[in-house]
């Protein structure tokens, strides 16, 4: 498929399974185009393939967001490709179920490195483009709700993901002279196949009582956050920046 030079084109981060590939579907409702990522390219082979038939021109990439070079490599590749990126989503993160005095230096580095690090200096390249090329862009980021209340044994991820938090009202103050949109979302616990919550999902008391602490009672869905994160990358969220929308059926807010 030759590509338009006219649409404008995502990099969504993470985007095998979950959040990051209902988005990436999502966008590609949208008219956008996309580059995906993953660890691993052959992870992308299922998300890449229902975007191209929404009619999306879709880049499979592999990125280590621990790596910096990996992280160069996806940007260098997304604009050979496309010659232009629009918006940036930024999805990929690792989780840890740890008690905090447990937690090794080495997963400590391995999480941070993954969630923070790497995040912010994947957008740092992105803004770097966007400010240069003087486009006005959309970076959105997927945090969680773990960045605004405590939660047991979840210390490094929390740590990890309210610090986005707070990237993102940063970025949003230094960049909006330049035209670049920076926001967030931040999704509670959510109802959707995730290798690190398998075992919780199948324990029907813990649900149980997960779900009467929610008010509405309910899990959101990738595809309710997925459209979240359509609408604030479209210009109907033009004046939007600087935010972390919460999603998680009124926990916080409780």
């Amino acid at each position: 498929m030759a590509q338009d030079a006219t649409k404008a084109v995502a990099l969504v981060t993470g985007a095998s399974y979950g959040v990051g590939a209902a988005t990436a579907l999502a966008l590609a409702r949208a008219g956008f185009d996309l580059a995906l990522t993953a660890t691993q390219r052959e992870n992308l082979a299922k998300t890449g393939a229902a975007a191209a038939a929404l009619g999306a021109e879709v880049l499979p990439l592999e990125l280590d967001l621990r790596v910096s070079p990996s992280i160069e490599a996806v940007v260098a590749a997304v604009l050979d490709r496309y010659g232009r990126l629009d918006v940036l989503v930024n999805n990929a993160a690792v989780n840890l179920r740890r008690k905090a005095v447990d937690v090794s230096r080495d997963e400590w580095d391995d999480l941070i490195g993954t969630n923070l690090t790497g995040t912010f200096f994947l957008t740092q390249l992105v803004g770097r483009h966007l400010i240069a090329q003087r486009s006005p862009g959309r970076i959105i980021t997927v945090t969680s709700a773990h960045a605004f209340v405590g939660a047991a044994e979840r210390s490094t991820y929390g740590i990890s993901k309210a610090a986005l938090v707070q990237m993102t009202r940063m970025l949003a103050i230094e960049w909006a002279e330049h035209g670049i949109r920076v926001n967030a979302v931040a999704p509670g616990r959510l109802d959707t196949p995730s290798p690190s919550r398998a075992g919780t999902a199948a324990d029907k008391a813990y649900m149980d009582a997960m779900l009467k602490r929610i008010p509405l009672h309910r899990l959101a869905t990738a595809e309710q956050v997925a459209a979240t994160v359509a609408f604030l990358a479209s210009p109907a969220a033009d004046s939007i920046t600087g935010q972390t929308i919460i999603i998680d059926g009124g926990v916080t807010a409780a």
